[in-house]
């Protein structure tokens, strides 16, 4: 079984669906008056004895505890990709489409967003066994944490340059596609509008026209129907979009998992310089020999050197010191080993997904390109056929 086959244990167990959104209007943080939209999280056992469907479990959401579980999950599992949510305002909209947070047809798309979301979590090998995330989905009252850290690595570790690379060209190449997209729907929808006034000039012809007047008045009635079957058409193409702005989003995740690696490489670099340091004090007060200018060595000039007992026991806390700095320098190595094995079969599983729903989304889209050319074909064939029949 590949590792998406393997991460669906969780879902062969419960049904889990963002069944409705809610406008309320309460009271902030700072104690004024707000409107925010909340979501209905339903879930219920997959099979039921006697065939009988269960009652769902539910409670409703906010957004902003869609981001603190998220945020919970990038901090406990730095080596995960975790799914993105979708976006909190809406981006690279065609101009008909609301920028409203409000507006239901935004609300609409963030609800079937939020669901994926859920799903795809609950869909992971490793996130679907949290129990935070479990809470999440049955308790009002789950409590969750955030973590940041900012740090420089003196040696990066390339293939996590690379992956780094990775995330910022994808995230390039979906954006400008986005942008084009926007910029199509918007010049398409122009050209079928216009249509509709084709259409008033074709009924208004067919009334000064004897022998064509029905074949005008037929034609004008097509040319009305075109113009507005844009609406549908661009609709359907924003549920494409979605799932390409889902991947866009995810790029900041796969950018989180090379931040936490930076964080793990950080600490051994700073356990290694440490320790190298130790060396090199217990090697200078073992032979005398300062190799650096250091403030104990001005201080043995103008005072002496150590008695033979001062000098023993330096020697030995160095000793001491030098032994937990060896072992911090282990366990520091060994986490960062594991950090990249978990870490890269996390990313081949993200890749593998990544693949199978960019292509088979793109082919959708294909086809629904193809259907709507076909369409606009039979619309003019039809458009010209009434106006020869009735000439």
């Amino acid at each position: 079984l590949s590792m998406v086959e393997r991460g669906t244990a969780l879902l062969r167990k419960l049904e889990i669906n963002v069944a409705e959104a809610e406008k309320r209007t309460g009271k902030n943080t700072v104690n004024m008056q707000e409107t925010y939209t909340v979501y209905l999280i339903e879930i219920r056992p997959a099979e039921t004895e006697g065939g009988t469907p269960a009652a769902p479990d539910t409670l409703w959401r906010r957004y902003s505890e869609f981001e603190l579980l998220r945020t919970y999950l990038l901090v406990t599992y730095p080596y995960i990709i975790i799914p993105p949510l979708p976006e909190k305002r809406a981006e690279f909209v065609w101009h008909k489409l609301s920028a409203d947070n409000l507006d239901p047809d935004f609300v609409e798309r963030r609800r079937v967003g939020l669901e994926n979301f859920l799903l795809r979590v609950a869909s992971h090998p490793v996130l679907s066994n949290d129990k935070i995330f479990f809470l999440f989905l049955t308790e009002a009252d789950s409590r969750l944490k955030s973590l940041s850290a900012m740090f420089r690595v003196k040696n990066p570790d390339k293939r996590f340059t690379a992956l780094k690379q990775y995330s910022d060209e994808l995230n390039s190449v979906i954006s400008q596609l986005l942008r084009i997209r926007a910029r199509v729907a918007d010049r398409l929808y122009g050209v079928y509008k216009v249509h509709g006034n084709y259409g008033r000039v074709f009924s208004e012809w067919s009334a000064i026209e004897k022998e064509m007047g029905d074949g005008l008045q037929s034609a004008g009635h097509h040319m009305d129907t075109y113009a507005a079957s844009i609406d549908d058409i661009l609709e359907e193409e924003e549920h494409f979009a979605d799932q390409l702005k889902e991947y866009l989003f995810y790029t900041d995740a796969v950018r989180s998992v090379c931040r936490k690696h930076e964080l793990i490489q950080y600490e051994l670099e700073m356990a290694a310089q440490d320790l190298a340091q130790k060396k090199q004090q217990k090697e200078e007060l073992a032979t005398g020999t300062v190799r650096i200018f250091s403030l104990k060595g001005m201080t043995s000039k103008l005072f002496g050197q150590e008695s033979p007992e001062q000098k023993e026991s330096r020697l030995a806390a160095l000793e001491q010191s030098i032994q937990e700095g060896e072992e911090t320098v282990k366990e520091k190595n060994t986490e960062c080993q594991e950090f990249v094995r978990a870490a890269w079969d996390d990313i081949e599983h993200f890749k593998e997904q990544k693949d199978k729903d960019l292509r088979e989304a793109l082919i959708s889209y294909a086809i629904m390109q193809i259907s709507m050319c076909k369409k606009v074909w039979t619309f003019i064939l039809v458009c010209i056929l009434c106006m020869y029949i009735n000439s």
